[in-house]
């Protein structure tokens, strides 16, 4: 059986970011699971905002080809995603719209979400979580190919959610985003056998 490959990051580039902080969680239960885990940070990528007209210039940015080359790497995706008014990040649409761009023209479309399945997550000091953003993810994934799991999480007031150590104060919610991971990893194993 082949280890599933998770490639795991949080919609933010905030250093003290809660959704960093709930994609570590998620990244350690799947890595209990089995999973190898590929954790990395969107802003170490340093990707411009999209535009066509740059593209058409001078191709795929460093930071896109790294991503995509990632992305052919593993199996499944662990994303927490923060909720900015009521949707996804700039910064995570950024990061799928520059993916989702070819980096050779005979690539297939779409080749770096075709046929992978995802996790995903949010925290938000909002009353909702980040469901909200959720939401549109949730959409825009399985727009582009990609199965999400039914499962999700949102943690609200995560202003107060985390202990000093990055852990959740909530135990119930802590086994939560780590039960996401771990179904994450046990889907790709059925999977790949």
């Amino acid at each position: 059986m082949t280890t599933p490959k998770i490639l795991a990051f949080a919609g933010s580039t905030r250093t003290e970011s809660f959704n960093k902080k709930l994609i570590h969680i998620a990244a350690d239960a799947a890595r209990a699971a089995g999973a190898e885990v590929t954790l990395i940070d969107l802003r170490d990528l340093e990707l411009p905002l999209f535009d066509q007209d740059d593209e058409a210039a001078h191709g795929l940015p460093p930071g896109a080809l790294r991503l995509k080359e990632l992305m052919a790497t593993h199996d499944g995706l662990l994303i927490s995603s923060p909720e900015y008014n009521s949707s996804l990040s700039g910064v995570l649409k950024n990061a799928i719209d520059w993916a989702s761009r070819k980096a050779t023209p005979d690539e297939p479309a779409l080749s770096s979400f075709s046929g992978k399945v995802a996790g995903i997550m949010s925290a938000s000091p909002g009353a909702l979580g980040g469901l909200r953003g959720l939401v549109h993810l949730r959409s825009i994934l399985s727009n582009i190919k990609v199965l999400v799991l039914p499962q999700q999480m949102a943690i609200s007031a995560a202003h107060n959610a985390f202990s000093e150590d990055g852990s959740l104060k909530d135990t119930k919610q802590h086994e939560a985003i780590a039960e996401i991971a771990v179904r994450l990893a046990v889907v790709l194993k059925k999977l790949n056998s």
